[in-house]
């Protein structure tokens, strides 16, 4: 099916953009070098072959064939109908995210503003400036404090429904259950597993329709998307709604999620927002809050059942802060900041397989970079493989070494599964007590192998199990 979709994305390209490419190929810049590198295709450039490494579950591969063949700083290629720049390194990484709204701003395919269309009639990267100056409010380390007992709580929940009792359990589908429910819980006060699965269905839809290929006809993934993001948005706003009433009644708390804080929060010049205008931020945030960290979540377990002294160590960790707490007692902050083990490990996963292979810039001033002209314009792209499995920046990249991550880390700029920069992800800190939670509750009940030990890895855009990651569960005896 992928393929029928990769062709008909030819065909579809090659009519639109095909004045478009003569346009571009006739264009030079007032000066300078462009970088080595080669644009591929008439038209659809190489982005087949960028797409179809992630597929074959080895992306790096695109990014350090061309490193070796043309520069290990910046090469030039063709991506998603757009000319456009890959930067490498630590030095690429410290430029884009240093010259953020300098030099480069962010850029995603308009098809983004399909799924996502804004309420207010401006463009997705406008919309997420916005929430980016919203966030810090609701992840500040007080806020997070209070969200630990309730990730517990979910948690608790999330093992005994899915895990407990169970011989065999495939991991991923589950992972995206408990980063979902989290994530209504916190930022809507959805918490009824019946009311969170009524959405994940859809979410999962507008996921795949966001990665998808851009044909909008029915049955496609893409056309499917928009649907179903209609249909979230549809009910994001019946719950604002209801929100506004019980705000006003006083059976909801100013402070209990970031819907709440929407709506009663004003910008600059007193405005509120409107009902539209929330739901779509919502909608954005339900898919960042958990789709990356599912992911994550996933390859911990995937790493942990290949490697049992780095289980023991996690296990050895995690107990110990288990027999600390009193029955029924939750989790808290100061237990996660004893998870330094735990979280080194996942570190190490986070650096061989990424949830954010990496993500694009647009130039908007010409400018040189390592003796190359970059062209206003041009779209640039940083890769997290082109440090995390290179040799220079991490010794014996496929090894997983935990403490790589003890004391000060890894060299700045080589580390970037959240980015960086202005941009990087401000969940980050959620990102990690969520995925602590889960480790914590997962080693102090089962060890675990899996069930096809060659199961294969396939990244669109997130590295995914192809299979999920089934495994055998062996419950411990406490």
């Amino acid at each position: 099916m992928e393929v029928f979709y990769a062709t008909l994305l030819c065909l579809f390209v090659s009519f639109v953009f095909f004045f478009l490419h003569l346009i571009f190929y006739k264009t030079k810049p007032a000066s300078g070098a462009l970088p080595p590198g080669k644009t591929g295709w008439p038209v659809i450039g190489e982005s087949l072959e960028f797409l179809s490494t992630g597929w074959k579950g080895h992306p790096e591969k695109f990014i350090f064939d061309r490193m070796a063949r043309y520069s290990s700083h910046v090469f030039k290629t063709h991506l998603l109908g757009e000319r456009a720049a890959v930067f490498c390194g630590a030095g690429g990484n410290k430029f884009l995210f240093s010259n953020e709204n300098k030099l480069v701003q962010a850029w995603w395919p308009s098809s983004v503003d399909k799924i996502f269309p804004s309420s207010t009639q401006t463009s997705s990267k406008e919309e997420a400036i916005k929430m980016r100056k919203m966030l810090p409010n609701f992840l500040k380390p007080e806020a997070l404090h209070r969200y630990v007992g309730i990730m517990d709580h979910i948690a608790r929940r999330h093992f005994a429904d899915g895990w407990e009792n169970k011989e065999e359990v495939v991991v991923f589908p589950l992972a995206k259950n408990y980063t979902f429910w989290l994530a209504c819980r916190l930022f809507v006060s959805i918490e009824d597993p019946q009311q969170v699965e009524k959405f994940a269905e859809p979410f999962n839809l507008l996921a795949s329709g966001l990665i998808s290929i851009p044909i909008d006809l029915p049955g496609t993934p893409f056309n499917k998307g928009i649907k179903a993001s209609n249909y979230v948005r549809k009910e994001l706003v019946s719950i604002i709604k209801q929100r506004k009433v019980d705000l006003a009644e006083g059976k909801a708390s100013p402070t209990q999620d970031i819907l709440s804080h929407m709506l009663l929060t004003s910008d600059e010049n007193g405005k509120f927002m409107q009902e539209l205008d929330i739901a779509d931020k919502i909608l954005g945030l339900l898919i960042g809050g958990h789709d990356t960290a599912s992911s994550a979540c996933t390859f911990i377990v995937k790493y942990l059942a290949e490697l049992p002294e780095i289980y023991d160590g996690v296990y050895k960790e995690q107990m110990e802060i288990a027999n600390s707490k009193g029955p029924g007692e939750l989790l808290n902050w100061e237990d996660l900041q004893k998870m330094k083990y735990s979280w080194n490990v996942a570190c190490e996963v986070l650096r061989l397989a990424p949830p954010l292979q990496g993500a694009f810039r647009e130039a908007i001033a010409d400018f040189s970079y390592n003796g190359f002209s970059i062209p206003k314009g041009w779209k640039l792209y940083w890769s997290a493989n082109s440090t995390h499995k290179n040799p220079e920046c991490f010794p014996e990249p496929q090894k997983f070494d935990p403490s790589r991550f003890e004391g000060s880390g890894p060299a700045p700029y080589t580390f970037v599964p959240f980015g960086g920069g202005p941009r990087m992800c401000p969940g980050k800190e959620y990102a990690r007590l969520e995925i602590l939670v889960f480790m914590h509750h997962l080693v102090k009940r089962f060890r675990w192998e899996k069930t096809m030990p060659d199961e294969k890895i396939v990244v669109d855009p997130m590295p995914i199990p192809a299979k999920g990651l089934p495994l055998r569960l062996f419950p411990h005896n406490h």
